[in-house]
């Protein structure tokens, strides 16, 4: 019969043997390997069923993080039918319902009869001349470089013109950042022409972006493209004023800047500030014609209308000749109607009362959300200024709950969904082990969802915690349900 000093002891011990320190140890880990894609590369293609998948030379590109995740959340039970039973604090989208100061939402558009012909691969063109406009309304005023209809491009989402863009680029070093946007370790996997030449951005640093370091890389190893998010996702960072403006001018000195600026409303004002403001490196260009920078942004983030698939490229004139070429045979073009839809959300008057309104409740969101993970000991080492995500440090929770993929599958068990942080490890060789990742103690949260589905999901890493400081960790890091085989949509 055991004695409650022996049932310590047991418990002592068996806390212990949760640290791991190789991926083979855990559980989580190695479904996640076992998953299609995601084996450490090899020379031989990848394959989960060899009996089924039988075409020569294909290699499964890995799912992107929100594929995975669903998945995984599939395999314990949630169905888009019954959604409202889980908090899905990993979707990579906002609250596309009504917010207090906005328009009302979207519920109808007219559908010309020309409009069910085929879009131009480059846009509607008065949808791309109020792209235009807006961006010279907001950040170009007084220069005399103006962007015009043919500076734009209209695209079927952000992915589609990272693609367009990633298709026409020859053979260079490509410079990029982690952690950053997921997406683009499979844009870097899949167009091998871009050399990937990664940084590590420093947490104690607040993982500020190092024009300096870029700059050299530039003069003395030849990258000729840098990729970056900004506002940056995962992080919840932004560079901007004197440090965009010489980060802008990288595009003047030998290299191509591609700027993903999907979050560029998203900026929450410290003491004193105003709404209403956003960023974009539109305002530091000279020359729109001449200034090697690509601005992509869209619908998806700002205007919270992801499902409409309306974005844009603006860059030179001749990349959007080139874009318009790379379309026809990649994408084909965005949605003619929706193009259509578009035109009148571009005004900027409505788009300034729109980013007020956004930046109104999202801060409130994001505030609440902080609150609540300070009153439950989780540590946020960089608190967000922009985006709708916080990155999550777990390092001070007692193992296995320390890593990502660990406490991404003791969510599940309590209905809730998060993104675990190696997913924004940018890794396009796939060769690192996970362990080793400078985002493996991480994981991602959204705010972008409304307000109840947060408090939700808190509550269900407070029975997490609570359960791991009552229990001790026994019965953590084992016992997840495999996934089942059917992919979902991915929204990151």
């Amino acid at each position: 019969m055991s004695t409650p000093a022996g049932e310590r002891f047991k418990n002592i011990v068996r806390d212990a043997m949760k640290q791991w320190k190789s991926e083979k140890e855990s559980e989580a880990h190695r479904i996640f390997r076992s998953s299609a894609g995601h084996q450490a590369r090899s020379i031989l293609p990848q394959t989960v069923n060899p009996d089924e998948e039988t075409v020569p030379g294909i290699i499964h590109p890995g799912s992107t993080g929100v594929i995975y995740c669903s998945d995984r959340a599939m395999a314990n039970g949630f169905s888009y039918a019954a959604q409202h039973e889980w908090a899905n604090l990993g979707q990579g989208a906002p609250e596309v319902g009504p917010i207090p100061g906005a328009r009302d939402r979207p519920t109808e558009i007219s559908v010309p009869l020309d409009s069910l012909e085929y879009a131009p691969t480059t846009g509607v063109k008065d949808l791309r001349t109020a792209v235009a406009n807006l961006y010279n309304e907001t950040y170009r005023k007084g220069k005399a470089s103006q962007y015009t209809h043919e500076n734009v491009c209209i695209v079927p989402g952000g992915r589609a013109g990272l693609s367009r863009v990633a298709s026409v680029v020859g053979d260079v070093y490509c410079s990029y950042q982690v952690p950053d946007y997921t997406a683009y370790d499979q844009v870097l996997a899949a167009f091998r022409r871009l050399v990937p030449i990664p940084t590590i951005l420093d947490p104690n640093n607040k993982y500020e972006f190092d024009t300096h370091h870029t700059r050299k890389d530039v003069e003395q190893q030849g990258v000729a493209v840098v990729l970056l998010s900004n506002p940056r996702n995962p992080t919840g960072q932004v560079i901007k004023g004197e440090k965009l403006k010489e980060l802008v001018s990288l595009g003047r000195e030998g290299s191509t800047l591609i700027l993903d600026e999907f979050y560029s409303w998203y900026i929450y004002p410290e003491e004193g500030e105003e709404f209403g403001q956003s960023v974009s490196s539109a305002e530091y260009i000279e020359d729109v014609n001449e200034d090697s920078v690509i601005i992509i942004d869209g619908l998806t983030k700002n205007w919270r209308l992801p499902g409409w698939r309306v974005c844009w490229v603006v860059g030179p004139k001749n990349l959007i000749t080139a874009l318009s070429q790379s379309g026809s045979f990649l994408d084909g073009g965005a949605n003619h109607p929706l193009q259509l839809a578009a035109i009148p959300m571009l005004d900027p008057t409505r788009v300034q009362e729109e980013k007020i309104a956004l930046q109104k409740h999202f801060k409130a969101k994001r505030d609440h959300v902080l609150a609540r993970l300070a009153d439950l000991g989780l540590t946020v080492r960089v608190p967000p200024t922009s985006t709708f995500y916080i990155w999550l440090d777990l390092t001070n929770l007692p193992p296995p709950l320390n890593n990502g993929l660990t406490f991404f599958e003791e969510l599940l068990k309590e209905k809730t969904i998060v993104i675990p942080g190696i997913f924004f490890d940018i890794n396009p060789a796939h060769r690192r082990n996970l362990f080793k990742s400078p985002c493996h103690e991480f994981v991602r949260i959204s705010f972008g969802p409304p307000i109840e589905d947060l408090d939700m999901g808190l509550d269900a890493m407070a029975r997490v915690l609570e359960k791991a400081k009552k229990q001790g960790m026994s019965g953590f890091g084992e016992g997840y349900k495999q996934s089942p085989e059917a992919p979902v949509d991915d929204h990151i």
